[in-house]
């Protein structure tokens, strides 16, 4: 970086997405080598909120170097987790685990009675990894993670102050494979049902005026779902997209308003009508990948997901970054509301068995070792 390069700063909106959340690692590994780009706010979700904690942590510790080791501690700990305790110590669950027939069977049970200790290796893995009152303490990013409350539906944002390893556990609480998370005596659930990222709250309430989307999940479909299992991965999809598309309406709405004022807003939602919006999206990686690898810690995919992030990155840098501090680079109503069916050409051709673990020459070796 030169002596007089201009500092820039942007706030992060990451989307939750299980193990695709790899994608989010690779964007913000290629983005942290970038010395003169500083991050404002982030507003995170489930697997964004790992990334989002295992960065601020990092970072808190050791800088920018500091954020990339302890991403990929964190997927690498995810990873050495493997199958998750629970299925290695009861030979029934793990069998469920290996057979698409008696894991569909597994879905007539709910984590209550299939684990009744709630055990969550995700616990283990974040306490080991996550320096959390180091975070609160000195932590440059302010953190904005959503979990759902259970009794109302609302999303609850744990600001970096508060945070615990019990509010990210919250945010990545699915309920059919985990307890709720109970924190002040309200149970909470993944905060996909709610805000997945909110970008509203971070464009009203953050003093820096860019926010990076990173978006995991796919918008369209490309063919009709027809399986049980296909047909359920969909309308979580559809579930876990809704708020995004919510905050987006949102901001559209109120950007269309402003300009029919010839521009005139007041307070927040001036705010929100003249803040400056940015995308990468994983789309076109992870809309032909089963929804079983969401959920399947493979290190072939890993840094699949991890080297497609940083590629998207690159190309993204060098035709926005100069665009930060000035304009929006993505126009969100056409991106959330236009798009197209997806057809063929717009796939990778990869599929779950393309990540079968077995050797693989990794980049993440090569740029994050």
């Amino acid at each position: 970086m030169g002596l007089f390069s201009k500092r820039l700063k942007i706030n992060l909106a990451l989307q939750g997405g299980g193990a695709h959340g790899a994608f989010t690692w690779g964007v913000l590994d290629r983005l942290l080598e970038e010395e003169n780009i500083d991050f404002g706010w982030i507003s995170a979700t489930s697997a964004g909120a790992v990334n989002a904690v295992a960065l601020a942590s990092g970072w808190s510790r050791g800088g920018r170097e500091g954020a990339r080791d302890n991403l990929k501690e964190v997927w690498k700990a995810v990873y050495d987790a493997g199958v998750p305790e629970l299925l290695r110590m009861n030979p029934f669950l793990n069998s469920l685990s290996q057979s698409p027939t008696l894991a569909r069977m597994a879905g007539l049970w709910s984590p209550y009675d299939l684990n009744p200790l709630g055990i969550d290796p995700l616990s283990h893995l974040l306490d080991e990894t996550i320096d959390f009152k180091n975070l609160r303490n000195h932590a440059p990013q302010e953190l904005l993670i959503a979990a759902t409350d259970v009794a109302t539906g609302q999303p609850r944002f744990f600001r970096r102050k508060e945070l615990t390893l019990e509010c990210v556990l919250a945010s990545a609480c699915l309920p059919t494979i985990h307890h709720a998370v109970t924190i002040d005596g309200r149970a909470y659930w993944d905060g996909g049902f709610s805000a997945n990222p909110d970008i509203v709250k971070l464009a009203q309430e953050s003093p820096v005026g860019d926010t990076l989307i990173v978006q995991l999940s796919p918008l369209v479909k490309t063919k009709v779902p027809r399986g049980i299992a296909e047909i359920t991965a969909y309308m979580n999809q559809l579930a876990f997209n809704a708020p995004l598309r919510r905050d987006v309406e949102l901001i559209c709405t109120i950007g269309k308003q402003a300009k029919r004022r010839f521009g005139h807003a007041t307070g927040a939602m001036s705010k929100l009508a003249n803040h400056r919006f940015h995308l990468i999206d994983a789309g076109h990686h992870t809309s032909s990948l089963s929804p079983q690898t969401k959920i399947k810690p493979d290190w072939r995919l890993f840094t699949y997901l991890f080297d497609a992030g940083r590629i998207k990155t690159e190309r993204w840098l060098q035709n926005n970054k100069t665009k930060i501090g000035h304009c929006s680079s993505v126009d969100l109503e056409d991106h959330f509301f236009r798009q197209p069916f997806m057809d063929k050409s717009s796939t990778t051709g990869k599929s779950e068995k393309d990540f079968m673990p077995g050797d693989n020459n990794s980049s993440v070796e090569k740029k994050s070792a």
